[in-house]
């Protein structure tokens, strides 16, 4: 570690600058998970098996569902619910364009049509209101995301699927643990579903689950899933065309003793999120963390610094590059999905989403896992204020 005179005259404040770098993410893995994996290396089966159906039956239990399906991903878990809807091209579904998971890409990647909601400037998430202004007679589904970490208002998205009878998809891709009116994330939606790639906490390298209380629902996407191990001899025994969107043995494995784990790493994660919390307060015009009032456990997904109205999505580049420069994975909390090519050419364009624009250019993820000392984040929001001195800002000392 290298000393470094933080302060701005040089009256010799020093904190220590780390000579290896700082990851956006690092699991939080122990000798159970790598004693897990090696049980399944010295099996004589790799691929979907018990470890699976096990994993499957401790989520559901996790959540109080009747039925979760382990999956690839999050992205492939939404396809197979939308699928198993019966949604396919010329449909159309809300969701939402901001996010850091980027799960809505499913949408179109099966050929129905995405259409884009604003969110709530505070809590991050897509409002019910804007959702029903967009609804139409090809709307078919409503997928809903709890933006890092935080839940959307889940009242208020109920009464509007029941009103209009569409489909209530969760996106919990970046909020596990998260709970509102004391129910945990993932209980919301008529189907929910989790990813469990970087950097959640829950982390098996790749990996999802969907998760419904509804039999018809989870036997379609079972079907279209993968087919049964029975079945394995042919490829047309079976009523839908399966995609073999299997989960392993082995990424099972890592996921079971991360769940059976997942309260420890989510209180260690809580405490490197107040230590931010302590020095995050000494910048002014920065957004304060915002929790509903019907939000009653928050975990973050990512720790996002949201910057305030006076600065713009320029300062928030260039906090990035200092921190790069200092060896720190920063990183834009989101790039709207309405403004990458694929849409841009289906005519979204900037001022469609004003609010969710605002928010993206002015957010930024910095590291946030439970490997960070008190000194590295004392030094990632040094060199994050650096960065907004340099940039002519008036940030406050810290």
């Amino acid at each position: 570690m290298t000393e470094y005179d933080y302060s701005d005259e040089g009256e010799g404040q020093y904190i220590e600058i780390p000579d290896e770098p700082i990851p956006l993410s690092d699991p939080d893995l122990t000798a159970a998970e790598l004693k897990a994996v090696e049980a399944v290396l010295r099996s004589p089966f790799l691929g979907a098996g018990p470890v699976v159906d096990e994993f499957e039956k401790a989520f559901a239990k996790y959540l109080g569902r009747r039925y979760a399906i382990a999956v690839p991903s999050g992205t492939i878990g939404l396809a197979l619910i939308l699928l198993a809807q019966g949604v396919g091209p010329g449909d159309e579904v809300i969701a939402p364009s901001y996010s850091f998971r980027e799960c809505a890409q499913a949408i179109a990647a099966i050929g129905a049509t995405p259409v884009f909601i604003d969110i709530d400037y505070w809590s991050g998430c897509v409002a019910a209101s804007k959702a029903e202004a967009k609804i139409s007679e090809k709307t078919r589904a409503i997928v809903v995301l709890n933006s890092n970490g935080h839940p959307a208002n889940w009242t208020a998205f109920r009464a509007l699927a029941e009103k209009t009878k569409l489909p209530l998809i969760e996106d919990c891709s970046e909020s596990i643990g998260s709970r509102y009116q004391g129910a945990l994330v993932g209980t919301f939606g008529d189907a929910s579903f989790f990813d469990f790639s970087q950097p959640s906490p829950l982390v098996c390298g790749e990996g999802g689950m969907i998760v419904t209380d509804d039999v018809d629902l989870a036997m379609a996407v079972r079907r279209r899933r993968s087919h049964a191990l029975e079945e394995r001899g042919s490829v047309a025994v079976t009523s839908a065309p399966a995609l073999q969107a299997k989960m392993s043995d082995l990424t099972a494995a890592l996921g079971l003793v991360q769940l059976s784990r997942i309260d420890e790493i989510l209180e260690k994660r809580r405490e490197t999120e107040q230590t931010y919390s302590k020095f995050i307060q000494a910048f002014e015009g920065i957004k304060p963390p915002y929790v509903g009032p019907e939000v009653t456990e928050l975990h973050w997904f990512v720790y996002v610094v949201h910057l305030g109205t006076r600065y713009d999505r320029k300062t928030r580049d260039s906090i990035i590059e200092e921190l790069v420069l200092e060896q720190v994975e920063g990183s834009p909390y989101c790039t709207p999905l309405h403004l990458q090519r694929h849409y841009f050419e289906r005519g979204w364009r900037r001022g469609d989403l004003l609010v969710t624009e605002k928010v993206a250019d002015r957010a930024v993820a910095l590291p946030f896992h439970s490997h960070l000392s008190p000194e590295q984040i004392e030094f990632i929001m040094a060199t994050a204020k650096d960065a907004l001195v340099s940039a002519n800002t008036g940030a406050a000392p810290l």
